[in-house]
């Protein structure tokens, strides 16, 4: 499976925090900072926005690094993503993504 596809199914090769991170782009981590600040009512700062992918070794987003259940998930399940799951079409923590995420859900069951 691709490694930029994160255990939840996202495909971190397309996201903003990726892609300002691989090109250094302040601006972009600005833009992408204020939005994901509305979007989950959290203070989210443009230093905060360094990542290189989920399951790539490299910088990670604080929520991703340290708080998000799905990647804590799989890493502790020792599951490549959440797709070797058998548990995958009823776990909460990941239909946060895949109910709202049509290719996310794909790339899990690929």
């Amino acid at each position: 499976m691709n490694e930029l596809i994160a255990y939840c199914g996202l495909n971190c090769e397309t996201c903003d925090a990726r892609i300002a991170t691989i090109q250094n782009d302040d601006e972009l981590r600005r833009k992408t900072a204020k939005l994901w600040s509305e979007w989950n009512h959290a203070d989210i700062t443009p230093e905060m926005i360094n990542c290189v992918g989920c399951r790539v070794d490299g910088v990670k987003t604080p929520y991703c690094e340290q708080l998000c259940p799905i990647r804590k998930c799989a890493q502790e399940n020792g599951y490549t993503t959440c797709g070797s799951c058998p548990e995958l079409d009823r776990c909460e923590k990941v239909a946060m993504i895949i109910g709202n995420n049509e290719e996310a859900r794909k790339n899990l069951h690929g």
